[in-house]
């Protein structure tokens, strides 16, 4: 508990309004996922301390106590029905900061003892390897040794002094290892110098998702101690949304101090060299794409207009979702939801509103830039027996690059 948070309950107004954000509620109609009754035990906690009516009850032992089979029967709420998108927050109309209350909640649950398994064996690998899906730098490097092959480009690893020190998800390595490939072709293209470590490749935080102080703090200063020993001034963060907001913003909280260097998501570089004439593509897709805009990465960091204006570079028929950018609905899989083998079928009905948006605009594919969104769309496509294909931004900005002569003599055109 908190200052922000008690004075977040104390502002509630209890309209439920929060739960016609939420596709948990919205797909299910169960009042039980309305984003702030999540919170009960805290809301006990708050009233019987920092209320003056629950400190009477407490005097007189009228109080509730907020006991350790309560914590149990509410952690699949907190983990399993919430994924941390934030738009409760949006539409709260005295500006209560849900997502952020229940993040406060779930720092509560780790500390008590009542965290999913499935989060707590993540952290846990997370800390021992340094990837929450238990990668190690070997299985990076047979995909690394794919890429220089394929295309006749050098990925450059512990260079120092490079511009960009470049961080990966164990969800891209293992999932859509072709994304690599296209940030190598890309920085090529481009003339960007950067850079992978042996150091620290994940950009993930598992303590984050959790409700870990200490294990996202740890997760961060790997980052941080990897880019000073490179002496890089940008890290960029890939195709995931959550690894954004993670090093991005809870980053310089969760270790308390700024860092030596600067934070971009991929596509907001990719954007800024499109700006500064950088990256020359050619010819169009001509079938009809649509964008999913990751919560992360345009609710809560504002970047909505970046992957459009790399949209508009290769694609001749767009069409956005009906609400899309900061009011886009999740896909259901953020916030650790998609760690939770449990929540299969929650993750599943909460995906029915992204549905339901998609089909709404009829694309033949679907775009995204988080890979955890593009697996959560394949997935929930293919349940829902829809036949469109998901691509990552990336590679499609890869797939249109002009190339010159030597690139060509390298492909042995």
């Amino acid at each position: 508990m908190d200052a922000p948070v008690a004075s977040f309950f104390s502002s509630c107004v209890h309209c439920g309004i929060c739960a016609t954000a939420c596709p948990f509620y919205v797909e299910t109609g169960d009042p039980k996922y309305t984003p702030i009754h999540k919170l009960e035990p805290m809301r006990i906690l708050w009233e019987n301390e920092f209320t003056l009516w629950g400190r009477i009850k407490t005097k007189l032992g009228w109080d509730k106590k907020v006991t350790d089979e309560m914590l149990a029967e509410w952690e699949p709420l907190l983990y399993d029905s919430c994924s941390m998108c934030g738009r409760c927050s949006m539409v709260c109309p005295v500006g209560n900061d849900i997502q952020y209350m229940i993040r406060k909640a779930r720092e509560g649950m780790v500390a008590s003892g009542h965290a999913p398994e499935g989060l707590v064996a993540a952290s846990v690998r997370a800390v021992k390897t340094g990837s929450p899906m238990g990668l190690q730098w070997k299985t990076l490097d047979v995909q690394i040794k794919h890429v220089e092959t394929s295309s006749g480009l050098e990925v450059p690893i512990d260079k120092q002094g490079a511009d960009y020190l470049v961080l990966l998800s164990s969800m891209e390595i293992i999932n859509f290892p072709e994304y690599l490939e296209a940030i190598t072709k890309i920085f090529a293209h481009a003339g960007v110098s950067w850079t992978l470590s042996q150091q620290c490749f994940e950009a993930t935080n598992a303590g984050i998702q959790i409700g870990s102080k200490d294990i996202a703090a740890a997760l961060v200063q790997r980052v941080v101690d990897a880019a000073a020993a490179l002496g890089v001034k940008n890290v960029i963060s890939p195709e995931c949304g959550h690894a954004y907001t993670a090093i991005r913003w809870e980053g310089p909280n969760a270790i308390k101090r700024a860092y030596p260097f600067k934070v971009f998501h991929i596509i907001e570089v990719l954007d800024q060299l499109r700006a500064e004439g950088r990256i020359k593509t050619e010819g169009k897709e001509d079938d009809r794409l649509s964008l999913h805009d990751p919560c992360n990465l345009a609710r809560k960091s504002g970047v909505i207009q970046q992957q459009r204006n790399l949209m508009d570079l290769v694609a001749e028929n767009f069409v956005d979702l009906k609400e899309h950018g900061k009011y886009q609905w999740c896909c259901g899989a953020g916030g650790g939801v998609s760690s939770n083998e449990r929540a299969e079928e929650l993750k599943m009905a909460a995906f029915k509103k992204k549905k339901a948006q998609i089909e709404e605009v009829s694309p033949d594919r679907m775009v995204t830039m988080c890979a955890t969104c593009r697996t959560q769309l394949e997935e929930g496509l293919e349940e829902y027996t829809m036949d469109i294909p998901v691509v990552g931004l990336t590679e499609l900005i890869a797939e249109h690059l002009v190339e010159s002569d030597e690139e060509r003599g390298v492909r042995g055109e």
